[in-house]
């Protein structure tokens, strides 16, 4: 089981700005602001963001991929959509995806370090 999960990015004021607005779509909070960290979860922080000012994206736009759980498909839907919102890219819009099973339903946002962000409920 995972306890926690860190991507590096280039900007951590922006890049932190983007997943604490994003995040709250799935429930997530900032819990924790260090110098070079910043920490997000909905009791204890488990998504985690480094600065990495030499972080370059060129010749690497698949960057990290992370998966979070979202209780609705509401919550999917709301995610995605203010992922575009703020400035990150589609990766796939929300939908069924029933190559991994039939009741995955997810959408995927891309952030402008091209770590990609995945929002997954399993529908009944």
């Amino acid at each position: 089981m995972l306890d926690h999960v860190s991507i590096p990015v280039s900007n951590l004021s922006k890049s932190s700005e983007f997943y604490e607005l994003l995040l709250a779509e799935l429930d997530y909070k900032k819990l924790v602001s260090k110098s070079g960290t910043v920490g997000f979860g909905k009791k204890y922080p488990d998504f985690w963001l480094n600065e990495r000012r030499d972080l370059s994206v060129e010749g690497n736009s698949n960057g990290f991929h992370v998966c979070v759980r979202a209780s609705s498909i509401e919550q999917i839907h709301a995610f995605h959509k203010k992922g575009i919102a703020l400035g990150g890219k589609s990766d796939g819009l929300p939908g069924f995806r029933e190559e991994y099973s039939k009741n995955y339903y997810a959408a995927f946002i891309q952030d402008s370090d091209g770590n990609r962000l995945e929002a997954v409920t399993f529908v009944s």
